[in-house]
């Protein structure tokens, strides 16, 4: 029942803010060679308190150099966290950072800040993430926002474009049912579970990205008929 969904969303906002609150402190504690422990630690205490969990499809590639995801709702972010096995450098939009105390989450991990209105984004953005994929690997959301529908919004042309300039290997990973389990638009909360899907990695050359999306589309619809009306 709806009301129900509401009041573990209630639930769910007060869980993912006590956490996040303390993993920051965490940050400002800890020395920088613990991040990713302490990104796992949180991250995964989130999940099993919402009673979210998280089924892995094949296997992550340890050649990939970036991994790319589609995204409908918060909690995409601490599940790719919670199981991905390399350290993550996320790509997100400057506003994102400047949001007050949130913002030294992606500050203080050193993740990769895109101002959309500077002519020299572009710039910046291949210059530190070819500094940072030296050691980590890089996250984005080619679709540049939260999908609301059932379809996955048009890809933005940076994935594209970051990955073929410094020739990064990718590796697409499909996130079902993310939405169904914590609507974070509705502030909704179903438990259940969320299905991570790793796809197969490849060397990119030319103009993979619309052709991803469409293969990323099919395999998620697929996959949302075999799971998300469950539980």
């Amino acid at each position: 029942m709806k009301i129900f969904a509401k009041i573990r969303g209630a639930y769910a906002v007060v869980v993912i803010s006590t956490l996040v609150t303390l993993n920051i402190f965490a940050f400002l504690i800890f020395p920088k060679k613990y991040y990713k422990k302490i990104k796992q630690l949180f991250t995964r205490a989130i999940l099993a308190l919402l009673g979210i969990k998280v089924e892995v499809e094949g296997k992550f590639d340890p050649q990939a150099k970036m991994i790319v995801m589609n995204h409908s709702s918060f909690i995409d972010i601490p599940v790719i966290e919670a199981i991905y096995p390399k350290d993550i450098v996320w790509i997100a939009k400057k506003e994102l950072f400047d949001t007050p105390f949130f913002g030294l989450l992606l500050k203080l991990p050193q993740n990769i800040r895109l101002d959309r209105e500077d002519k020299r984004a572009i710039v910046h953005l291949l210059k530190e993430a070819k500094e940072k994929s030296k050691d980590k690997v890089i996250a984005i959301f080619p679709e540049g926002t939260r999908a609301r529908g059932d379809k996955l919004l048009p890809f933005k042309p940076g994935a594209k474009i970051i990955a073929n300039k410094l020739n990064l290997k990718v590796q697409p990973i499909a996130i079902v049912c993310a939405r169904e389990r914590f609507d974070s638009k509705k502030m909704e909360l179903n438990p259940g579970v969320i299905k991570v899907v790793a796809m197969e990695s490849f060397p990119p050359k030319g103009e993979w990205l619309q052709e991803l999306r469409e293969k990323m589309e099919q395999l998620i619809q697929q996959k949302k008929k075999e799971l998300c009306l469950q539980s």
